[in-house]
C-alpha cells in the first residue's frame, strides 16, 4: 500500500472497525504512557523511611509538569486535527507545512518553558503546596525532569501526526518504547544505584529520549505519509495562527489542570502533607479512567475530522456515537469501581496504613462526580475535530477555571477537608451536563455548515 493511501482509508473502511482500529493503539500507547508517572510514583511510595514525603514532594512536581506538558498540545491538539483537515480536502502540501510549523513551536516551548521553571522553580514548587518536609524531593525530581523537556514535547506534540496519516500502531510504538524503557530503568536507579527520586526523574529522561527519537525517525522517512520537509521548517503566520486558534482549547484543557493543582495543594498543605499525599494518589487513580479516554479520543479524532474535511456528515455522526458510548461506558464503569473499594486503590500506590485511609475516607468525594467525564470528553474532543476553536476553549475553561477553582477555594469553608475533594466531583459532574447541552445544541448546525461549504 502506498503511503497516501494509508489515510484514505479514514473515508472509505467501516466505521465501527476503522474507529477501534485507530483508537486502540492510542488508547494502548495512554496507558503505557500513564506508566511514566504512576511507576514513578508506585516505587518512590515504598522507598523505605521517607516513601509517603518523597510521594507528596513528587506529586507537587506534577502540576508543574503538566503545565510544561500543555504546550505540547498546542501542536497535538491543534495542529494535528488541522493536518488532518487538510489531507481529508487532499491538500497534502498544506498538511505537511502545517507539520513543520508545529515541529518548530515545539522546539521554542521546550526551550522557553524549561528556562522559566528553572529560574522560578521553588516559588513554584511552594505555590503547588510543598512544604519544608517535601521541597527537597521535588526540586530533586525536577532539577533532572527538566533536562528531558524537548523531549517530552517532541515526543508529546508530533505523535499526533503519526495517528493523522492512519499509522496509529506507530504512534503507539512510540509511547510503548519510551515507557517500557522507564519501567525497567526505576527500580535500578531508585533502589539499586541508591538514587531515591533523582532515580525516577533520570529514568523518566531517557525513556522520554528513546520516544522522541522514536518519532522524530518516522517522521522524517520516507515511511511517513505527511513528513518532515526541510523546505517547510520556516515560520508561516497564518499557520502559526491557525494552531494556536485550535490549540488554544486542549493547551487550556491540559493547563488548567495544573492550575487546579495549585489551588487544591496548596489549600490542602495547611491541612497537613499527608492529604497532599492523598490527593496523589487519588489523582493517580483518576487518570487511570481519564487517560485510557484520551487515547480513545486521539484515534477517533483524525477520523472525524478527516471526514468532516470530505464534507461526509453521516461518517462525523457514526464516528461520534461510536465514541460516546465507549467513552462514557468505560469511565462510568472504572469510576464506579473506584469509589466502591478506594482501598485496593490505595494499597496499589502504598505500604503506609495511615494514607490508605485517608484515601479510603477522601474517594468518595473526589472521585464520584467524575463518572460522567467520559460524556464531557466525547464532545469536546468532537468539537476539536470539527475545528471549533471557541466552543472547545469555553469548556475547557467551564470546568476547572470557571468552576473547580471557585469551588475549592469556597468548599472548605463549609465542609472543611473534604470540601476541597468535593470541588472536583461538583465541578465534573456540571461541567459534563453543560457541555452535553451545547453539542446537542450546536453539533447538527456545525456538521451542515461544513457540508455546504465542502459543496460549495
Amino acid at each position: 500500500m502506498t503511503a497516501g493511501r494509508y489515510e484514505d482509508r479514514l473515508g472509505t473502511d467501516r466505521m465501527l472497525p476503522l474507529v477501534f482500529r485507530m483508537a486502540l493503539p492510542s488508547v494502548v500507547a495512554q496507558i503505557v504512557n500513564l506508566l511514566y508517572n504512576i511507576v514513578d510514583r508506585i516505587f518512590i511510595g515504598r522507598i523505605p523511611g521517607i516513601g509517603t514525603d518523597a510521594l507528596a514532594g513528587v506529586g507537587v512536581t506534577g502540576s508543574v509538569i503538566i503545565l510544561i506538558s500543555a504546550f505540547s498540545m498546542i501542536v497535538g491538539g491543534g495542529a494535528a486535527p488541522l493536518a488532518s483537515i487538510a489531507l481529508g480536502q487532499g491538500n497534502r502540501e498544506r498538511a505537511e507545512r502545517i507539520l513543520g510549523n508545529g515541529f518548530l513551536l515545539l522546539i521554542l516551548f521546550a526551550v522557553s518553558t524549561a528556562g522559566l521553571t528553572y529560574a522560578f522553580m521553588e516559588p513554584l514548587l511552594m505555590l503547588t503546596g510543598a512544604s519544608e518536609n517535601t521541597i527537597g524531593y521535588a526540586t530533586d525530581y525536577l532539577n533532572i525532569y527538566l533536562t528531558g523537556t524537548v523531549f517530552v514535547q517532541i515526543a508529546t506534540g508530533l505523535n499526533s501526526f503519526i495517528s493523522a496519516q492512519g499509522r496509529p500502531g506507530i504512534a503507539m510504538l512510540s509511547t510503548v518504547i519510551g515507557a517500557l524503557t522507564n519501567l525497567i530503568l526505576d527500580p535500578v536507579f531508585i533502589f539499586g544505584m541508591d538514587m531515591g527520586v533523582k532515580g525516577a526523574a533520570l529514568a523518566t529522561v531517557i525513556s522520554q529520549a528513546f520516544s522522541a527519537l522514536w518519532v522524530l525517525r518516522f517522521l522524517f522517512s520516507s515511511q511517513a505519509s505527511l513528513r518532515i520537509d526541510r523546505s517547510h521548517l520556516k515560520m508561516e503566520r497564518k499557520i502559526i495562527l491557525a494552531i494556536f486558534s485550535l490549540g488554544v482549547a486542549p493547551f487550556v484543557m491540559s493547563c488548567t489542570e495544573s492550575i487546579v493543582g495549585f489551588v487544591l495543594n496548596g489549600s490542602l498543605k495547611h491541612y497537613g502533607d499527608i492529604y497532599v499525599s492523598t490527593l496523589t494518589v487519588l489523582q493517580s487513580a483518576m487518570m487511570f479512567g481519564s487517560v485510557p479516554i484520551t487515547g480513545f479520543a486521539q484515534g477517533f479524532v483524525p477520523v472525524a475530522s478527516y471526514n468532516f474535511g470530505r464534507g461526509n456528515a453521516s461518517r462525523v455522526k457514526e464516528c461520534f456515537r461510536i465514541a460516546v458510548i465507549t467513552m462514557f461506558s468505560f469511565n462510568f464503569i472504572l469510576m464506579l469501581l473506584m469509589v466502591l473499594f478506594p482501598g485496593a486503590v490505595a494499597s496499589f500506590f502504598t505500604d503506609d496504613p495511615h494514607l490508605i485511609a485517608h484515601v479510603k475516607e477522601m474517594a468518595p468525594y473526589f472521585l464520584t462526580g467524575s463518572m460522567i467525564f467520559g460524556l464531557q470528553r466525547a464532545c469536546q474532543n468532537t468539537f476539536i475535530a470539527l475545528g471549533q476553536a471557541k466552543i472547545s476553549l469555553f469548556i475547557a475553561l467551564l470546568r476547572k477555571v470557571f468552576l473547580l477553582v471557585p469551588l475549592a477555594l469556597l468548599l472548605p469553608h463549609f465542609f472543611g477537608v473534604e470540601g476541597v475533594y468535593l470541588a472536583e466531583s461538583v465541578a465534573d459532574a456540571t461541567a459534563a451536563l453543560c457541555c452535553i447541552t451545547i453539542f446537542a445544541l450546536t453539533f447538527p448546525k456545525i456538521l451542515a455548515k461544513g457540508c455546504r461549504e465542502k459543496e460549495n
